[in-house]
């Protein structure tokens, strides 16, 4: 049977960041995405990583739909390259339009943004919202703290190991993909199997 996993929602940074290898990092999920034939989701914005990963997919053959709030529009500067340019009236729109258009989730370094999205879709996991794929992809240990942070929530009592299992953290983006394509191979088996 074939994949299932036809886009990957990409949650990163409207800034670069000071790593030089958060850009490489973008820059390869996108021709990553192309190459296996998997449209981008992501936040609509022309600047940053988000800006990165849309070029590099556009740049590779692949397709790419953007969600951004109108009023995002003179921060962020909205990509106009893009297949599908999809402007909401919230914050809140753009997460829920980006959560129905994918099949995955896949975190890039990114700020306070990049950790809200982040934090939403997994605790709508862990409300059993949905089963998709979510990997953090640790780009030269930019999120250890972060993961560290996750992981004493578990230890003091106020998350529980499942629910922080249902965020994976890889080293690459290769891991990235490979880990999306297993959990969605086996989440669709279990589904079959009901």
């Amino acid at each position: 049977m074939p994949s299932t996993l036809n886009a990957v929602a990409v949650f990163c940074g409207s800034r670069f960041g000071k790593n030089p290898l958060y850009k490489q990092a973008a820059q390869s999920v996108g021709q990553t995405l192309a190459g296996a034939g998997i449209r981008l989701v992501y936040g609509g914005g022309a600047h940053g990583l988000m800006g990165v990963v849309a070029d590099a997919t556009l740049a590779a053959g692949g397709t790419v739909t953007g969600v951004i709030p109108d009023f995002l529009e003179s921060r962020e500067k909205m990509h106009e390259g893009v297949a599908e340019l999809i402007v909401t009236e919230s914050m809140h729109s753009r997460k829920q339009i980006m959560f129905s258009r994918a099949d995955a989730f896949w975190i890039l370094p990114g700020g306070f943004g990049t950790f809200d999205e982040m934090m939403e879709i997994l605790t709508w996991k862990q409300l059993g919202r949905h089963s998709k794929p979510i990997v953090l992809i640790n780009v030269a240990g930019w999120a250890n703290t972060l993961l560290a942070a996750l992981d004493d929530a578990v230890e003091q009592g106020f998350a529980s190991a499942s629910a922080r299992a249902m965020l994976q953290a890889v080293p690459d983006i290769e891991t990235a993909l490979s880990c999306s394509l297993k959990a969605e191979e086996t989440g669709r088996v279990a589904v079959e199997q009901l």
